[in-house]
Formats: structure tokens, sequence, C-alpha cells
């Protein structure tokens, strides 16, 4: 019976519809709190002295942060970037779902973009836990369903074959999300982030 179940869940784990529901899913929320980010940038550009409903204490700041020059890195706000990019990570997952399947090099690049994203995404986690000391709750959404967004391309790559790697690193990538190795991984980097920023914080996130 338990292993029975066990392989029920593996097979959910791996199919179509978890991986491709779970990027679908994450991206939503990605495009939620880009958007909420977004009116939360014009409000501060009326008044920057404007009390955000996520403006806590000075742990838990969408303020402090939004104010921040990493706030605006390209001249305007990053969260506009996340309308646009989730915007197309949502159309992609929906046309996936659906049944689409889109070449060997479109994934790639889908990968390789999505990559750059998931690295800005975690330059912006460092900058408000080591440099603006604050951090926003609608962005620690965004880090998380981006971390869920890139791992489930990620798996879905490499399950396909899609990355163009050398046959043997193939072979163990394949091997590596076969195994269920990924699931544990995301699992435990989550967990550690947690930690970080309790470790740093303590009760303060609390409020």
């Amino acid at each position: 019976m338990i292993d029975e179940r066990g392989n029920r869940m593996h097979r959910l784990r791996h199919s179509e519809g978890w991986i491709f529901g779970t990027m679908l899913f994450s991206a939503c929320l990605s495009l939620l709190a880009s958007f909420v980010l977004s009116v939360d940038a014009i409000e501060l550009a009326r008044d920057p002295n404007a009390a955000l409903s996520c403006d806590i204490n000075s742990v838990i700041s969408c303020g402090q942060v939004g104010l921040s020059w990493q706030a605006s890195l390209f001249g305007f706000p990053n969260a506009f970037l996340g309308l646009i990019a989730e915007s197309v990570v949502i159309t992609v997952a929906v046309a996936l779902l659906g049944g689409v399947r889109f070449p060997r090099w479109f994934m790639a690049s889908a990968q390789f973009v999505y990559t750059l994203g998931l690295i800005f995404a975690y330059w912006l986690f460092s900058q408000s836990m080591l440099v603006i000391h604050a951090l926003c709750p609608w962005c620690l959404l965004i880090t998380l369903s981006t971390t869920l967004v890139f791992w489930s391309l990620t798996h879905y790559n490499l399950r396909e074959g899609n990355l163009f790697l050398p046959k043997g690193l193939e072979r163990r990538a394949r091997e590596f999300v076969r195994s269920d190795n990924d699931v544990f991984f995301v699992a435990a980097w989550l967990i550690l982030l947690i930690a970080l920023i309790l470790a740093k914080y303590g009760a303060a996130v609390f409020g």
C-alpha cells in the first residue's frame, strides 16, 4: 500500500499536468506580486512618505525596499519587468498544458532567459537582506515563485533533453530528476532561505 502510494506520487510529480500546473500557478503568483509592487511603486513616486499596506515594522517594509535604488535598477520599477516576464511564462505554461510542443531551441532559450531572471531575483533578495536591511513580503513571494517556475522548467528540460548538454551530463541530469532529487534539493534550498531570514532578523520578522 505504501509503495503503491509512493508510486502514484512519483507519477504525479513527473506528469506534465503537475510540472506545467506548478509553473502556471507559480507564475500567476509572481504576476500578482509584480502587479501589487507596480501599484506601490507608482504610489511611492507620487509620495515617497506614503504608508504601504505591507509596511509593518523596520524589517518588514515594502516602502523601504521600494525607495531603494535597487528597486529601479534599470531606471524604472523592477516590478514592470515582472509584469512582462510572468505574462510570457503564463502563456508558455498554458500552451504546454494544452499539449503544444515547442522546438528544442525555444525551450533552451526559455531556460537561459529564466535563469537570468532567477539570478536577478536572488540578487534583489541578497540586497534586501544584506544592504537594505528590510524585507518586502511581495518580493519574497516573487523569490519563492521564481524558484518554483525555474525548477519546474528545469525539470522538464532535463527530462526531455532540451538543454544541449554533453551526453554523459545529460544522462546524469535525467537520472537526477527521475530520482526526485530535484524535489529534495528545492525543499532544502527553501528551508535554508527561511533559516537565513530567521537567523538574521529573528522575531522581528513576525512584527
